[in-house]
């Protein structure tokens, strides 16, 4: 079932000292395959970082964007350029002989030009004349034509060119393959820990006594900060400013530490604050779709530190979400390591109905695709519903690929994407060069022209007609409700036990109301009264339609004289500039603040639990009781305890129903045969009688959504603002720790440091520090939102003299691992088995039977030395791509999870962290095997890697007498290097060091 290359494990570190001594000139260009002659005839992958530097492409600095001449080039990018120079100038002298010692050299081609000349030169895979390619799906093209170009049979060989050119039969198999990105994007709250542990990767290479300047990214990076504003002023005309300045106020040592980066490492832009979401600037402005670097072209790809980079994929990108750790190992020349993927076909036919927004669609086809089970697959769009989509409506849908649970929501390229890179300011020479490559490749998709049929692994299909209005919630995106059954749906939940669908309200209980005084005026609160009304997140504001709607809605319900109750929070965080652009030329911003939506900055904000305070007044109101309140939010992810503290409900839905439920104040209504509010004359006014026409949302985006505001907004994206410019900070290779900082902090995972690797480490009688049932999420392990005045981490901040209302969030200090260690497993909602029941972030420390914080348990366990592992259900690890999901655990000394199955992206951070993964076998868990967590458990793997294989059985035995056997979770044998050096980081930091 896996491909078996022990040779690489058993002697990757004996390796690595002569395969580095071959690097002398690591610094190679990413356009070709360069191969040492020497190495050409090797069938074996090496293991080692040293080949990573020798075949890993970089990217001249010139050429990072797709704009064309006609755009400015930014100082901070010419610095950039400057710096990569000698790494160009190494890569052009030799990149002739380097080309003809390339396995597909014959296959190398020239593109014209219409008007006579040549684009560059492509790796082409017509030229194979290989009659699978044709019915190849397009995603997987483009990992065939990336193993071609990288092919140096040394990382890459032609046997992996041969599993996917026979991915027909391959994909089946659960066979490796090498995988190697164009180009590594991050956001600042994944970003940050990234940097610092560069930073600490370079202290421990020092220290090794190597060179540190060796730890520098290979492929172009770009880090937008957008993960940072918090909502903390709403319904003011200076809401924006303020909210800015107080961000900046909190976040000066993480800001002053990305600025430093942004000088110390090479081909990293820093995109400031203040700029727009990283998905929507990443859509609109950073992707490339095809690369051409010194005249040589290739596909954009990317991988991101956030789960939702898919959103790049409706631009015809391939791109998916990895953790941090596996982001900074592709940075550093290191290949990723990925099981070819099945590819779930999904045809699209018909048109949208009048009404029926892109927002309603991509929660229909994520409720489809959570059913048909595509974890770990590629999902690819077709068929004549294409045409009816415009490029927003596919990056709405493709951004929701972690909902769905696939790696990709790939749309291939065709002629609503050149329109759209039009639109979006990129050159027509641009645009030109981009169709020409791709249709040369097999790579485009001409809807006029007769399909050849493709092959899929399985196949999905949809009537655009029959999607009908819908939200979904309260608890998770993938539980779809159809809006004409919201009334009925939201009292089943009150009904139902807790749950996913319930909150076990009591009948007496469900008509509760809180009264309260607002500003003076009498108010009230009940069960489904909306609070938060948030048009937030890369999702919907990229979308010209719904956010046009959304406005129109505004305008309609104003004219009619209805007006949001004040105590509801509304917020509008557009995802880049232009928003604010085409509202203002459409005239409709002003109808959105008249309903209380200002614009409160420019970044992820209530989507990602950065929704701010509740007002004092409503807060009290909601504490103590047990009112359910609800949050509508035009974003993707809507898991318990994520938006805000207070709003057990939670409601995903398209930026006009987000208008509309905030007009009607509460989720308790039904929208066809309730008011959503009455007129002055008292007459009631429906939701139909401010809902515009589809052609009426045409029409004002045709008018309002123009070229010129993509280039006035992004030619000048590096510039920054004031506040940025105004940081001052240091400029040298190795970073300067600051002990007292509680934002940056050296972390402890390269302390003592050998230069050997340590080999498996024994998991004998372990304790269950957790006992979790299914769906567990990366919010519940490692929650990014308010740190609870109550909990370890808010206790390590005061006794450091940090008030609470400074505390910030724990997506803002992933900088300090010290803070983080003790907010793994904070969520307030967390439940654990061994609590019996109980909510909350406590454990039961199973030796003395006390009931301590996880922190505090596992700190006493670390300190009687003590190994601990988890049990869980299914889908632990769902949501955000977290490092810290991994690396907290880590710290905790958590050695192993025992799980039903795990979420793609954070079974491979566990992996990289050099925890082990275990899955039960099917129809097996933790219940049906007796297990209660107060065993001791004994995970019997062998004590040399050589002798482990991926996805063995393994066999777990407990004190109590209990024995079963899991599969183990190591996928690859890469991974298996990983967990012999303790990690994927060490792996690399000895790679390199052993010169």
């Amino acid at each position: 079932m896996y491909r078996r290359a022990t040779s690489g494990v058993r002697s990757a570190s004996a390796r690595l000292s002569s395969s580095l001594s071959r690097i002398a000139s690591s610094e190679t260009a990413s356009v070709s395959a360069p191969s040492a002659s020497s190495l050409r005839n090797q069938t074996n992958r090496s293991k080692s970082f040293s080949s990573a530097l020798r075949s890993f492409r970089v990217c001249s600095a010139s050429t990072r964007w797709s704009h064309g001449g006609s755009w400015g080039s930014p100082a901070s990018l010419r610095a950039q350029a400057r710096n990569s120079t000698p790494v160009m100038e190494k890569f052009e002298r030799k990149y002739a002989t380097m080309a003809s010692e390339h396995s597909y050299k014959d296959i190398l081609t020239s593109l014209p030009k219409p008007g006579g000349g040549e684009y560059g030169k492509y790796y082409s895979l017509p030229a194979l004349n290989d009659p699978r390619i044709d019915k190849l799906p397009f995603s997987v093209r483009i990992l065939l034509e990336s193993a071609i170009r990288n092919c140096d049979n040394y990382q890459v060989t032609k046997d992996d060119v041969e599993k996917i050119l026979d991915w027909e039969n391959t994909s089946t198999k659960q066979v490796e393959i090498a995988f190697k990105p164009a180009r590594v994007i991050l956001q600042d709250f994944t970003g940050v820990p990234v940097l610092v542990d560069l930073a600490s990767m370079r202290d421990a290479v020092k220290n090794l006594g190597s060179d540190p300047s060796k730890i520098n990214p290979l492929v172009p990076v770009d880090l937008v900060v957008d993960h940072s504003i918090q909502v903390d002023f709403a319904r003011s005309e200076d809401a924006a400013q303020k909210n800015l300045e107080l961000e900046f106020k909190r976040n000066k040592e993480r800001f002053t530490f990305l600025k430093w980066g942004s000088t110390a490492f090479q081909n990293m832009l820093v995109v400031p604050p203040g700029s727009g979401i990283v998905h929507q600037v990443n859509l609109e402005y950073l992707g490339r779709v095809v690369f051409n670097s010194k005249g040589f072209l290739y596909p954009d790809s990317v991988v991101g530190t956030d789960s939702h980079t898919t959103m790049i994929d409706g631009l015809g990108v391939a791109g998916w979400g990895v953790g941090g750790i596996e982001a900074e190992a592709a940075m550093l020349g290191q290949p990723m390591s990925m099981v070819l993927p099945g590819v779930v076909g999904f045809k699209l036919d018909g048109k949208l109905k009048e009404g029926v927004t892109a927002t309603d669609l991509v929660l229909t086809v994520t409720q489809i695709l959570r059913k048909h089970g595509v974890v770990g697959k590629f999902v690819e769009f077709y068929g004549e519903g294409m045409s009816e989509l415009s490029l927003a409506d596919r990056a709405t849908i493709a951004n929701m690929s972690p909902e769905y649970g696939a790696t990709m929501g790939f749309f291939p390229v065709d002629h609503v994407t050149l329109e759209y890179l039009k639109l979006t300011g990129r050159s027509d020479e641009t645009v030109s060069m981009i169709e020409s490559y791709l249709r040369a490749n097999n790579m485009f998709v001409d809807y006029n022209e007769p399909q050849q049929e493709r092959a899929y692994t399985s196949y999905l299909q949809l009537d655009l007609g029959h999607v009908e209005p819908c939200i979904s919630g309260p608890k998770r995106p993938h539980d779809r409700v159809p809006l004409k059954d919201m009334k009925a749906d939201w009292h089943a939940c009150l009904d139902n036990p807790v749950g996913f669908k319930g909150f076990a309200v009591p009948k007496e209980k469900q008509e509760e109301v809180v009264k309260f005084s607002y500003n003076g005026q009498p108010a009230e609160i009940k069960h489904g009264s909306v609070v938060i009304a948030a048009i937030t997140s890369c999702t919907n504001t990229s979308n010209p339609s719904v956010m046009i709607g959304a406005a129109l809605v505004a305008k309609k319900a104003s004219d009619l004289g209805l007006k949001v109750k004040p105590w509801v929070k509304t917020s509008l965080a557009p995802g880049s500039r232009v928003v604010e652009k085409y509202l203002d030329r459409s005239g409709l911003r002003e109808s959105l603040t008249k309903q209380g939506f200002e614009i409160v900055g420019y970044g992820c904000t209530t989507c990602i639990g950065n929704s701010g305070n509740l007002d004092p007044e409503v807060a009290s109101a909601i504490e103590g009781t047990d009112i359910i309140p609800a949050a509508v939010l035009s974003g993707n992810r809507n898991f318990e305890g994520r938006v805000h503290p207070q709003t057990r409900a939670n409601y995903l839905a398209s930026p006009p129903l987000v208008v509309a439920y905030a007009l009607a104040g509460t989720v308790d209504i039904d929208f066809e045969k309730e008011p959503i509010g009455t007129r002055s004359d008292g007459k009631s006014v429906y939701l139909r009688d401010v809902w515009p026409s589809n052609e009426e949302v045409a029409q004002v985006v045709q008018y309002s959504v123009l070229p010129s505001m993509f280039k006035s907004s992004y030619e000048t994206i590096t510039e920054g603002n004031p506040l940025w410019n105004e940081l001052s900070a240091p400029s040298s290779t190795l970073y300067s720790w600051d002990p007292n900082s509680t934002y940056i902090h050296e972390p402890p995972y390269f302390k003592n440091m050998t230069a050997n690797p340590p080999g498996p480490r024994e998991v004998k009688d372990a304790y269950c520090l957790l006992n979790f049932g299914d769906s567990v999420t990366t919010d519940h392990i490692s929650p990014a939102g308010n740190i609870q005045k109550t909990s370890p981490a808010a206790k390590f901040l005061m006794d450091r003299g940090v008030i609470s209302e400074d505390f910030n969030s724990y997506g803002s200090r992933r900088g300090n691992d010290e803070v983080m260690a003790r907010g793994t497993f904070a969520n307030i909602r967390i439940v654990n088995k061994l609590l019996k029941g109980e909510v909350g972030p406590n454990t039961v420390h199973i030796p003395t039977g006390e009931k301590l914080s996880v922190f505090d348990a596992a700190s006493k366990y670390k300190t009687a030395e003590q190994d601990t592992i988890i049990l869980a259900g299914a889908e632990y690890g769902s949501g955000s791509s977290r490092d810290w999901a991994a690396k907290g655990p880590l710290l905790l000394g958590v050695k192993a999870v025992i799980a039903k199955s795990f979420e793609r992206i954070h079974r491979s951070n566990l992996a990289g962290m050099g925890i082990i993964p275990l899955c039960f076998k099917a129809g097996e868990d933790a219940e049906t095997l007796g297990l209660t967590g107060h065993e001791r458990y004994t995970v019997h793997l062998p004590t040399k890697v050589s002798d482990i294989r991926p996805g063995q059985d393994v066999t777990v035995t407990t004190d109590s007498g209990k024995s079963f056997v899991c599969t183990l979770r190591f996928d690859t044998e890469v991974e298996l290097a990983y967990y012999d050096h303790g990690g994927i980081l060490p792996y690399v930091i000895r790679s390199l060091s052993a010169k």
